[in-house]
């Protein structure tokens, strides 16, 4: 029989990083890591002897996610802390539900669990909006910069100026 077999023996212990490790794998700076604790977005698993910080899987899982957040998504600290917040009252909320009977309690911790998604939904449309409005300034930008081409190409003027239609008409050639 493997030991993978038997039942009394016990799984190895987790491999903690220090931070210098976690930083180095998912591209952050231990500076940062540090700033992220102060301002209560990550706890270390663990300290060591010599009161370094150590992290678990599940600390580097939550730090790569502040970070896509941040880096991919545009989500500010704030932004991350009341998402992060929200994910560990689903949590509690889930736990609390399922060890209750109380209807009362189910009823407010439903309401909670909708007030939070509504709030996440709200917070995605207004950020999904500004970067629609973003995207059609590009395009504006983009289309102007196709009549200069245009101009360029053809050698005609182009067919409208929005960006400077109070400016007087150029003098003929």
């Amino acid at each position: 029989m493997s030991h993978l077999d038997d039942p009394t023996a016990t799984a190895a212990p987790e491999r903690l990083l220090r931070i210098q490790e976690v930083a180095a794998s998912l591209g952050l700076t231990a500076r940062t890591i540090r700033y992220y604790e102060e301002i209560g977005l990550l706890t270390p698993a663990a300290r060591s002897d010599g009161d370094y910080r150590l992290y678990d899987e599940d600390d580097v899982a939550r730090l790569q996610f502040i970070k896509e957040l941040r880096d991919d998504a545009g989500f500010s600290l704030a932004e991350i802390s009341r998402m992060l917040e929200d994910e560990a009252a689903r949590t509690r909320n889930r736990d609390r539900f399922r060890t209750t009977t109380d209807t009362a309690e189910r009823q407010a911790i439903v309401d909670d669990a909708l007030a939070r998604v509504d709030r996440q939904i709200a917070s995605l449309l207004a950020k999904s909006d500004r970067l629609g409005a973003m995207i059609e300034d590009a395009r504006r930008r983009r289309e102007h910069l196709l009549e200069h081409v245009d101009e360029l190409q053809t050698g005609r003027p182009p067919r409208h100026h929005s960006h400077d239609e109070a400016a007087p008409p150029e003098p003929n050639r």
